[in-house]
């Protein structure tokens, strides 16, 4: 066995004993009651896939702690190279569930960005913590913000190109929301091009985009390289905004039930753990940096996962609205409000030529009953609605009481 093997298998075992510490039951006592009741997951190995970013965290350290265990399942996290590569597995079951953009699977489920099958989202994974970054060159000439990006296009005409990851994901609609407000429209005054997460940065260092929406830690990469700085964070965009969701099929629920509650009460339990304190946190940065997941330096996580932030342009500011992985329980619950914003952006944007069933649809994707069960299992705090209501940066609130509306009220669209 190399040293290298022995350190990785020993720092694993002094994790999972922290881990058992912080939430005070042996796991092998859980699985053992667990196993034993009707209640026992049907299939007990799972491989859940994720794209190399922080807010995959939850679902890492979940198999890392071995708080998968305590819930009978054996998480199996596997590495993906790109969004579409992820439905695609999802979609012909070579994967069985993912850390996956929210936008993405509503996408799915209505056959808008790929082949058409029944999707479910069972919790949201982390609110907050994506970001715009403008190129350093544009920022050089005064677009340092959405304003001053709206000037530099109007004085020095010429295709202004922005990458996001996916086309019905959450970097597209925050990138396009943000630019709209700025009287940019997406689809007629950019283009748009769709980059993988982790290449982000090279495409932007040789020169393939003027701005990118991301998830971290891929925005503070970019100011550490001292090739792009950050234009608005998605928080200031939406406070406590929906990101990454833990996703699957239809099918795989209807199938698999049980091993869809474990799996989600053992992924908000290592919510928790992470948001738990400052150690963890930094304990959570040094093992998702490892190549076998991020494959970043520690210090272009763990920065921003504590609300320290710095802009490439000198200015560093402390955000409370930082990316949350649990917060009480707030940021998990799949709100069917948070469902049905992104259809309203997918109208919005041509991508869905009618309205659809705004409501119908968000309750045939997010499987509440099966979180709630999830919930009481991980002794998770519920919200007293399925909905909730929030402002934008706009100023324009969306609560998801009259979605066509909403979706019919925006100036700038496609």
């Amino acid at each position: 066995m190399t040293d290298l093997l022995k350190a990785k298998l020993s720092r694993r075992a002094v994790l999972q004993t922290a881990a058992v510490g912080a939430i005070g039951i042996d796991p092998a006592l859980r699985a053992a009651v667990y196993a034993a009741g009707s209640d026992a997951p049907e299939k007990t190995e799972v491989k859940i896939g994720f794209i190399p970013l922080t807010d995959c965290a939850s679902v890492v350290m979940a198999s890392v702690l071995g708080i998968d265990k305590k819930y009978g399942v054996t998480i199996i996290p596997s590495k993906e190279a790109s969004w579409a590569g992820v439905r695609d597995k999802l979609v012909n079951g070579e994967l069985d569930f993912a850390h996956v953009l929210y936008g993405l699977v509503y996408g799915v489920h209505l056959g808008v960005g790929g082949p058409k099958k029944d999707m479910a989202v069972l919790a949201t994974l982390n609110n907050n913590g994506q970001a715009i970054t403008l190129s350093k060159k544009l920022a050089d000439k005064g677009a340092v913000d959405g304003a001053g990006l709206a000037k530099l296009m109007a004085a020095e005409k010429r295709e202004y190109t922005f990458a996001q990851t996916f086309p019905t994901g959450t970097h597209a609609m925050w990138l396009y929301y943000w630019l709209a407000a700025h009287g940019i429209n997406p689809m007629s005054g950019a283009k748009v091009i769709t980059v993988p997460p982790p290449q982000m940065v090279a495409n932007m260092r040789v020169g393939n985009m003027d701005g990118y929406c991301v998830g971290e830690p891929w925005n503070h990469r970019a100011i550490i390289d001292g090739i792009g700085v950050t234009a608005m964070t998605t928080q200031d965009i939406w406070k406590d905004h929906p990101e990454k969701v833990l996703g699957t099929t239809g099918d795989f629920v209807k199938k698999y039930p049980n091993t869809a509650r474990a799996v989600t009460a053992a992924i908000l339990e290592a919510g928790r753990w992470i948001d738990a304190s400052l150690s963890n946190k930094n304990k959570m940065a040094e093992t998702i940096a490892d190549k076998s997941y991020v494959n970043t330096s520690v210090d272009a996580i763990n920065q921003r996962i504590l609300g320290r932030y710095q802009n490439g342009m000198g200015k560093t500011w402390d955000d409370p609205n930082y990316m949350k992985f649990y917060n009480e329980g707030a940021v998990n619950f799949p709100y069917l409000s948070d469902g049905m914003w992104f259809l309203t952006q997918h109208k919005r944007w041509g991508l869905l030529k009618d309205h659809p069933d705004y409501l119908g649809v968000a309750k045939q994707i997010n499987q509440i009953d099966i979180y709630k069960q999830a919930a009481t299992a991980s002794k998770t705090p519920l919200p007293k609605s399925d909905m909730r209501s929030s402002k934008l940066m706009d100023g324009v609130v969306w609560d998801g009481k009259d979605p066509k509306k909403y979706a019919d009220s925006f100036k700038v669209k496609a």
